[in-house]
C-alpha cells in the first residue's frame, strides 16, 4: 500500500572485509512486496541479504524492524526475516521434509497446501527421502525455495533464486515471486542482476559495480 511503513528500514550501514569496502552510509528501505537487490559481481549482493537476516553484523548503522532495533533485540529479528538457508551446512543429513518441518516450527502461518503445489511444480517427490547433501545443486535450491515461498514469513531473503534451475522451476519461481509482488503484508527480497521482464517491483537497491 502506497504511505506504509516499510517493513525492514536500513540507515547508514557500513560493512566492508579488510581492503574491500562495500557499503559506507547505506539508506535503504524495503516496503510490503517485491524489492530486488541487484549490481555486478562483488558489489555486496550476498552481503547485504547476510547483514539483512543477521547473519552478519554491521561495522555501523541500524537495521529497524516497525522502529525497533534488532541488533538489540534479535529474538524480534528471528520472527520477522527469513532467509533462505541453501548454503547452509546446518541441515546437509535433513531429507527436504525435515526441513520443511523446522520452517513449519518457525513460522505459524507456514501453508502446507501451496508447499504441495510447489512440490509438484518443482518435481521435487522423487527427492524426498534423500538427504540434502545427496541433491544436486539445483535441486537443493529448489527445497529451499519451495520451503520459504510456503513459509510466509513477514520478509523473505532470497539470494540468486534463479541459479542453477532448469526453465521450468524458473518459471515457478517467476510466478511465486509475482504473488509476492502483490501481498500487500509481507516483503520478499531477492538477488539478480536484473529481475526478469514482468514482475512488479516495490522497490529495488542498486548496489552498482
Amino acid at each position: 500500500m502506497a504511505g506504509a511503513a516499510p517493513l525492514l528500514e536500513v540507515q547508514g550501514l557500513r560493512f566492508g572485509h579488510p581492503g574491500v569496502p562495500l557499503f559506507d552510509g547505506l539508506d535503504a528501505s524495503i516496503p510490503a512486496g517485491l524489492t530486488l537487490v541487484c549490481g555486478d559481481d562483488g558489489s555486496g549482493k550476498t552481503t547485504l541479504l547476510k547483514l539483512l537476516s543477521g547473519e552478519l553484523m554491521p561495522q555501523a548503522g541500524r537495521l529497524l524492524a516497525a522502529d525497533i532495533d534488532l541488533a538489540t533485540q534479535p529474538q524480534f529479528h528471528r520472527r520477522m526475516v527469513l532467509c533462505s538457508g541453501m548454503a547452509s551446512p546446518d541441515f546437509d543429513r535433513c531429507t527436504p521434509p525435515e526441513v520443511f518441518d523446522s520452517l513449519r516450527a518457525r513460522w505459524p502461518d507456514f501453508d502446507d497446501a501451496r508447499l504441495g503445489a510447489l512440490l509438484d511444480r518443482l518435481a521435487l517427490a522423487p527427492h524426498l527421502a534423500k538427504t540434502l547433501s545427496m541433491l544436486s545443486t539445483g535441486t537443493r535450491r529448489k527445497v529451499w525455495l519451495a520451503g520459504a515461498f510456503a513459509a510466509r514469513a513477514p520478509v523473505t531473503l532470497l539470494d540468486d533464486p534463479f541459479g542453477a534451475l532448469d526453465s521450468t522451476s524458473a518459471a515457478c519461481v517467476r510466478d511465486c515471486l509475482q504473488e509476492a509482488a502483490l501481498d500487500g503484508a509481507r516483503a520478499l527480497v531477492f538477488t539478480a542482476w536484473e529481475a526478469p521482464a514482468g514482475l512488479t517491483l516495490a522497490a529495488r537497491i542498486d548496489l552498482g559495480g
